[in-house]
């Protein structure tokens, strides 16, 4: 499982977590816990980088990536950078590896040039080291770990492959996107809605594994559907459920997960010889539930020949983790309901008083979407903003054709199995 050193911010979740801990252990304070967390962190995040409004798939996205190209082609000429140490450094920190740090950060834009030649990691640093974390969709500790410097190593040349490659990329989509239209980058694990040229929310994602690669593809979406069952897909059931079965037992029954038969009969689990491959002959549905439910309170439905589909989820302890690459090509959306409710702005009657009331009922019901909203699900692994800033994104799926840009192996992948699949029902805790 992903290890990363323990920040100051971590320090006072799990502070608070724990007093919490000693008096509640229902899994809806759990899922509060989860979400407080990840306010917090918004709010961290906010009080010291600025995010951009420039659409990663935007006209602008386009043109600011050409000018970042030739940025990075005349630093190339002047040298480039030289290759960082793997000191791990933080604030406080001493010696001539801060002092290469700092003409790092300056290389690259993340900190002024009036800031060089000291030996010490100050706030300055610090931030810098944000600065260029964010760039780079890395957690913002403000120091120097394994994998902030893995992505400072990688060469220049082969960053100004990457923005070769992508300015490609996004000049395919430089026609008329919609005046709404929401982006899913795939290397970014990040979800971005779009109205009249800006951003208007941004979510943080969970994607497909590197074996089960969410896709490339461009639709609409036509409805929302609240309070959802989930049928388990055919691959889901014998890659997953059956090896699951064979060593928990109970495990479809504490998941609320039905067995049906082709004739509607519903099929006790112990019924099942789950030593042989007949479970793939039944439907697995599990009821809905968002505190237990793999699709959480909410499916965003979006048509397509692949299959999969935009979703809440309960397990949302994901999206504070720069690895998350964990499904099996569904997309689910963090703070899911800031996103449905601006995908349903402009269907009657569903404000979002509405919203949360369906979500504390429990009622299963479908909002349509009129006309639909454009969806893009996207694979741009560079891009720059309309402020000056250049993105990078490691190839996860190894599209690019560069060989491998190993900040996700520096990150640590989540195991395989069950537990790390945003698409396989969990138990309740």
């Amino acid at each position: 499982m992903m290890t990363r050193s323990l920040t100051r911010r971590d320090t006072l979740f799990a502070f608070m977590s724990g007093i919490a801990a000693t008096a509640i252990s229902s899994p809806a304070f759990a899922q509060g816990a989860a979400e407080w967390r990840q306010s917090y962190d918004a709010v961290q995040s906010r009080s010291r980088i600025v995010r951009s409004t420039t659409p990663m798939v935007s006209p602008t996205a386009m043109q600011a990536t050409e000018q970042a190209l030739q940025r990075y082609r005349d630093l190339a000429v002047q040298g480039g950078w030289t290759v960082m140490g793997p000191e791990r450094l933080r604030l406080g920190s001493r010696g001539p590896a801060v002092v290469a740090l700092r003409n790092r950060l300056i290389i690259a834009g993340d900190l002024d040039p009036s800031a060089a030649g000291s030996a010490t990691f100050d706030s300055f640093v610090e931030q810098g080291v944000r600065r260029f974390q964010a760039r780079h969709g890395l957690t913002l500790t403000g120091a120097l770990n394994p994998g902030t410097v893995t992505a400072m190593n990688v060469p220049i040349e082969t960053r100004i492959r990457q923005l070769e490659l992508n300015i490609v990329r996004l000049r395919a989509y430089s026609g008329n996107l919609g005046q709404r239209y929401v982006v899913v980058n795939i290397p970014a694990a990040m979800v971005e809605t779009v109205e009249n040229g800006v951003v208007a929310t941004r979510h943080a994602a969970g994607v497909g594994k590197i074996d089960r690669q969410s896709p490339i593809l461009q639709t609409r979406i036509p409805e929302i559907n609240f309070n959802p069952t989930w049928t388990v897909p055919a691959s889901i059931i014998r890659k997953d459920l059956i090896p699951k079965m064979r060593k928990e037992p109970n495990y479809l029954t504490e998941n609320k997960i039905r067995i049906i038969a082709p004739n509607g009969q519903h099929i006790p689990p112990e019924a099942v010889n789950w030593n042989s491959d007949e479970a793939t002959r039944y439907t697995f549905r599990q009821d809905p539930g968002g505190e237990f439910n793999s699709l959480g309170f909410v499916r965003i439905n979006i048509p397509s020949p692949h299959g999969v589909y935009m979703h809440d989820t309960p397990a949302k302890g994901i999206f504070g983790d720069d690895y998350r690459f964990v499904s099996s090509g569904c997309v689910r959306v963090q703070n899911v309901r800031d996103y449905i409710q601006w995908l349903l702005k402009d269907t009657p009657g569903w404000d979002r008083s509405r919203i949360d009331q369906v979500f504390e009922s429990g009622e299963r019901i479908n909002a349509p979407i009129p006309g639909g909203v454009p969806v893009y699900w996207v694979y741009i692994t560079a891009w720059g903003t309309a402020e000056g800033d250049v993105h990078f994104r490691d190839d996860i799926y190894q599209k690019d054709g560069l060989g491998a840009i190993p900040v996700a192996q520096a990150l640590g992948a989540p195991d395989a199995g069950l537990e790390d699949e945003e698409d396989v029902p969990r138990p309740r805790r």
